[in-house]
């Protein structure tokens, strides 16, 4: 164990992951976070969309199951649902499901605060880890020559404070203030790529009858070429179903529930229309507007200073609709608890291993979808158009092919990389008969 103190910026599941892997190689831990936190399973300002569907995919529940073990039955015997990543779970692609079967993966469906809440409790047990809540993060401190981070400048009760620290770990979000802090320290201002998108969507929180799923615990419809809307259906902790709907470059849902519904008309198939049609709203509409994919190349950095880590969507923050966010974070965790065992880490060897092994993959797959849709902005090489091509060609088989549908939610699910849609015994599906 690294003898010291890390403290970790943010207290969103990406920092709770972290704060797990930190506690296991420092005397100390620290969790800093804006929020007052609850010590019940409730929304928080400090996440806007926290109230919206939130999928932990099937790679993304490994890496937490890893970090925090016994934590899917724990969510189970409180209320989540589980089922079968294809047995129980209804993909629709072009308006069509695909083909199911016994994947072997399970889904636990639950609302975010419910998630959250329970990890951050195992979090808090953990004797190295304090949470410091209700604290505004000012600035990093630094050595004299800034070439070492040693610490942030934090508010907490009016009272200006530092925490000294042998490893800062940002996991602020899409809102981390890095960059800016880095720039003001004289350090080359990181590289940013966007890929607009424009998502709007809208979520209610419903009363369904026990039988409208049949035996799914989730709907998924998913956008495509040929419709760019599309949304989900949860069956989650507290016997209720969340229902969030969602339409690129602009084209959000509207926030009464009848008008809500009817959107879902739109959609490529009628199944969330018609478990809507005998559905009763419980909440109020809550709304969220996603503009862009936005990565931070911090891999392409020659000059960084120590003591600092960045993680999570501060990293890179993918369109929401995948439900790419939580499981990156979490497979991050996997990177970082690597790092922090082998001593001191070294920042550029953590981003390189967390660019090449996490997120140069998921950040492929998610532009790769969403310029399959006709209108989103963004170059569209020959080589790029044959991968969407064959993605389309594998879902269309997968519609009828058990097999092919387990193989494509495997990638999806983040269990399997992009390559393994490749594989020669797949591609045998797709040779004309």
């Amino acid at each position: 164990m690294n003898s010291g103190h890390a403290v970790v910026l943010g207290a969103g599941i990406g920092g709770l992951c972290a704060a797990r892997v930190a506690a296991e190689h420092y005397d100390r831990v620290t969790v800093v976070d804006r929020d007052v936190l609850s010590e019940t399973a409730e929304p928080r300002r400090g996440v806007p969309q926290g109230e919206h569907a939130h999928d932990l995919l099937a790679g993304g529940q490994q890496a937490v199951e890893e970090l925090f073990p016994g934590i899917m039955d724990e969510l189970v015997a409180a209320g989540a649902p589980r089922g079968d990543l294809s047995r129980n779970v209804r993909w629709i692609f072009g308006g069509r499901p695909f083909a199911k079967g016994d994947s072997g993966l399970s889904v636990v469906a639950s609302s975010r605060p419910f998630r959250e809440f329970r990890i951050r409790e195992r979090v808090r047990a953990l004797p190295q880890v304090e949470l410091c809540t209700g604290t505004n993060i000012l600035h990093l401190t630094t050595s004299a020559d800034r070439r070492e981070v040693t610490g942030v400048q934090v508010l907490r009760d009016g009272v200006e404070q530092e925490l000294a620290a042998d490893v800062v770990i940002d996991t602020t979000g899409r809102g981390s203030r890095t960059p800016a802090w880095l720039a003001e320290l004289g350090y080359p201002r990181v590289a940013e790529e966007k890929h607009r998108i424009d998502v709007g969507y809208v979520t209610f929180y419903c009363r369904t009858p026990e039988d409208a799923l049949g035996d799914d615990i989730v709907i998924n419809t998913v956008a495509g070429p040929d419709n760019p809307t599309g949304g989900s259906l949860q069956r989650v902790d507290g016997g209720r179903v969340i229902a969030t709907a969602y339409g690129v470059l602009g084209g959000a849902p509207p926030t009464d529930f009848d008008g809500f519904r009817e959107f879902c008309k739109k959609f490529a198939a009628p199944d969330m229309y018609e478990v809507l049609e005998v559905s009763e709203p419980i909440s109020g509409p809550m709304r969220y507007r996603y503009p862009a994919n936005l990565r931070r190349h911090y891999q392409r950095m020659t000059d960084f200073p120590a003591g600092l880590l960045v993680l999570g969507d501060a990293v890179c923050s993918f369109n929401p609709v995948y439900g790419h966010g939580m499981s990156v974070s979490a497979m991050g965790a996997r990177v970082l608890r690597r790092h922090l065992g082998a001593g001191r880490p070294d920042a550029a060897a953590f981003f390189t291993e967390l660019a090449a092994e996490v997120v140069d993959g998921v950040w492929e797959m998610a532009i790769t979808s969403d310029l399959s849709l006709p209108g989103v902005p963004g170059e569209r090489p020959a080589e790029l158009m044959q991968i969407i091509e064959h993605v389309g060609h594998l879902q269309d088989a997968a519609h009828d092919n058990a097999e092919v549908a387990i193989a494509c939610l495997r990638v999806f699910g983040l269990v399997d990389p992009l390559p393994a849609l490749l594989d020669p015994a797949l591609l045998a599906h797709l040779q004309p008969t």
